[in-house]
């Protein structure tokens, strides 16, 4: 056996990688493995009656370039795929590094998946069946190569999550507009503004007819891919997991305070030059402004959380003892 394992299947002569039968096994193994998981959720992924198709992905994808609802604020979910594929790229030495072995406990995580797609199908919830194959993602090759592996998947596997549409995120859309436009009152009246709120509308004198905070307004979309983009920036640059964790939260109100920033701008804008262009032009390339803002703060935050101070307080005690 231990001769037939060592077995080289192809050669390099014709220029391609030379496998082992074993290995060649594995690769088939995992092929198939894929091959239904897409036909499990393609062909019997989706009972919601929302979109006709019995397809999860094309239901996923349907949310994603919905304009109408909320499932526009998901439209950065083309992108996420590829990040995780990015970074189980950028660790694949570490992951094929990795002893593996057969783990049964990853075997329960993929039995716990299945039955969760199951009452996704029953529920008509086509959220819970993608959350079980992200499940299902990780759990395989838990089951297959055992847990270090797996513990190596933990965030990739968990950062697919931004691709599902969450329905209770839409409910926390009209909280976002009152709290934007409450917050936004009281700065506009802070630099000398008149500025009174009527429900989610702000009136000042250079638009009395109101500016309303709506929906595409709430902030929800750059909350949400403020918080897609912080994750995997945090991943990658923090050393310890609560540094990690303490970045992500903070790009929560970061992403809020953009939007305010940007409501506050649009009204100033208003005051200084027009209504006419601050509702147009400047309120149509304002969240690109105040998107790249938040980033940088995010990063300066990232900056701080990675300084030593106690080696920044020995340098600048060195630099005072030089100076004496």
């Amino acid at each position: 056996m231990q001769k037939q394992s060592s077995i080289k299947v192809w050669s390099e002569r014709w220029r391609l990688g030379a496998l082992t039968l074993q290995e060649l096994m594995h690769i088939g193994l995992i092929s198939v493995i894929i091959s239904l998981l897409f036909m499990l959720f393609h062909m019997l992924g989706n009972t919601a009656a929302t979109v006709d198709s019995r397809s999860a992905f094309r239901w996923m994808v349907a949310l994603w370039t919905d304009a109408i609802s909320f499932g526009a604020d998901y439209s950065h979910g083309y992108f996420i795929p590829f990040v995780s594929l990015g970074v189980v790229w950028y660790r694949r030495k570490e992951i094929f590094s990795t002893a593996m072995r057969v783990d049964w406990r990853g075997l329960v995580v993929v039995i716990g998946a299945l039955f969760l797609h199951w009452i996704g199908a029953k529920m008509q919830q086509t959220r819970v069946s993608l959350m079980s194959l992200v499940l299902l993602i990780w759990g395989i090759p838990f089951y297959l190569f055992g847990w270090k592996l797996a513990k190596q998947l933990i965030f990739p596997c968990a950062y697919l999550i931004f691709c599902i549409p969450l329905n209770f995120m839409d409910v926390i859309a009209f909280p976002l507009r009152i709290i934007s436009t409450k917050m936004a009152v009281g700065m506009l009246n802070g630099i000398g503004i008149e500025a009174v709120r009527s429900g989610t509308a702000i009136l000042i004198p250079s638009m009395p007819t109101g500016m309303d905070v709506a929906d595409p307004c709430s902030g929800l979309r750059s909350l949400l891919a403020m918080t897609a983009l912080a994750a995997v920036y945090a991943y990658f640059t923090q050393k310890t997991l609560l540094k990690k964790w303490i970045l992500f939260m903070a790009s929560i109100p970061l992403a809020v305070f953009g939007n305010i920033s940007r409501i506050v701008t649009i009204a100033v804008v208003s005051e200084a030059i027009g209504g006419k262009l601050a509702l147009g032009l400047y309120h149509d390339y304002s969240g690109y402004i105040l998107f790249t803002a938040s980033i940088t703060a995010m990063v300066a935050i990232g900056g701080l959380l990675n300084l030593e101070f106690s080696e920044v307080l020995k340098k600048w005690k060195s630099a005072l003892l030089r100076r004496t």
